[in-house]
């Protein structure tokens, strides 16, 4: 079995993915790391760069558990090609990191992590980032 963790370069992906380490050490279990980027997109600022990726490698040693990262894109819904990856890969938990977004913008734009939460065939861990 194994964890798998939504991971963007963010406060909010950041907490995700520590969160994500910490069920990975409890449950001696693999984390999957996904950084996901729009197919065709020339800027996308979710892609995680080089030293982020360093930061993650560092974070992921320390805790001394196995892992896996998975760069992938979508083409028209990131919510779908993430659960299709956490079948894929056998998930037993899904983390998932949550901003703050106003109603207006849920309702135009939706919210990948709502639908995540509603879709997902196994258990979700929702994480929010810090204050300050």
């Amino acid at each position: 079995m194994s964890i798998i963790v939504g991971y963007v370069p963010t406060d909010v992906g950041r907490a995700a993915l520590h969160a994500a380490i910490a069920e990975a050490q409890l449950r001696s279990d693999k984390l999957l790391i996904v950084n996901s980027s729009r197919e065709g997109a020339l800027v996308d600022k979710n892609t995680a760069s080089a030293q982020d990726w360093v930061e993650v490698e560092q974070a992921v040693a320390q805790a001394g558990i196995q892992s896996e990262v998975v760069e992938s894109t979508y083409r028209d819904d990131l919510a779908e090609e993430f659960l299709r990856l956490a079948v894929e890969h056998d998930a037993s938990l899904i983390v998932i990191g949550l901003r703050h977004r106003t109603q207006v913008g849920k309702f135009i734009m939706g919210s990948h992590a709502q639908r995540i939460l509603l879709q997902a065939d196994r258990p979700v861990l929702a994480v929010k980032a810090g204050q300050g």
